[in-house]
């Protein structure tokens, strides 16, 4: 049955990037994929839909850890949680007031959200995002569909026609859908200059440029994730040092692992 779904959802991507159309998923395929996103951005678990990571200076925010900055800061990531906070809103469904009136992060430090974490209105919106995984997922292929024409707008020109082929030959195989959509939500499109370190960049631009090969299935979903991990190897060994990335590169190589297995 997943196996249809995905089928199914790569031949709408594949008809709506051509046709510049939104992607049309079922509840079905939506929750399918939300719940797959939301293992391997937080293990499934509930608690950490509303979570602050150690070492970082911004709060992550439903499956997709979208990030959420407080006043007056700004890392060079790109900020997704206030773009979901519009898509919900649009659709009909918003979050709880405060959010959505909320001009920036209403916590300004890890130790001001670690204070209120127990608190009616944080309980409130982790509630919230647990209801709405279907339409985070939904939020998630408006992404990726916005991706393709941002990434060949960025890339050079000699290397376009090439990262269109890549993208649309990992799409052929029903669980390369699920990998760009996770990947693009996961490390970004790559195409902001303010994504790089010493110059270099690990979005899906970066893996897609990166790769080569030609046959699709297996093989295309084997290169993508070997592409995956070496841009993201690269992005720590050249990330500032008091970061100290290197504890996630486990963490992530094994999330990109699920985008060849069956």
């Amino acid at each position: 049955m997943k196996k249809l779904l995905f089928t199914c959802l790569t031949l709408l991507l594949a008809a709506a990037s051509r046709a510049q159309d939104p992607i049309r998923l079922t509840d079905e395929q939506a929750l399918d994929i939300g719940k797959k996103i939301f293992q391997n951005e937080a293990g499934g678990k509930t608690e950490l839909l509303v979570h602050w990571n150690e070492g970082e200076e911004f709060a992550s925010l439903g499956i997709g850890h979208f990030i959420w900055y407080p006043k007056d800061y700004h890392e060079p990531f790109e900020e997704s949680f206030p773009p979901l906070v519009k898509f919900l809103v649009a659709q009909g469904t918003p979050p709880p007031r405060w959010v959505v009136d909320a001009p920036y992060c209403p916590w300004p430090t890890k130790a001001a959200f670690d204070e209120e974490k127990p608190s009616p209105r944080t309980r409130e919106l982790r509630d919230f995002l647990a209801s709405t995984i279907a339409l985070q997922a939904r939020f998630a292929a408006n992404r990726l569909e916005q991706a393709l024409p941002k990434i060949l707008a960025a890339a050079p020109v000699e290397s376009r026609a090439r990262v269109s082929r890549q993208f649309y030959r990992v799409a052929q195989d029903p669980r390369g859908v699920y990998a760009l959509m996770d990947y693009v939500n996961f490390k970004g499109e790559g195409v902001k200059e303010t994504e790089r370190y010493k110059g270099q960049g690990w979005g899906l631009m970066q893996v897609l440029q990166a790769m080569s090969g030609d046959a699709p299935g297996q093989p295309a979903l084997d290169e993508f994730a070997r592409s995956a991990a070496d841009a993201l190897t690269t992005r720590v060994s050249n990330s500032p040092p008091e970061r100290h990335e290197e504890r996630w590169l486990s963490g992530w190589k094994k999330r990109l692992e699920t985008y060849r297995q069956p």
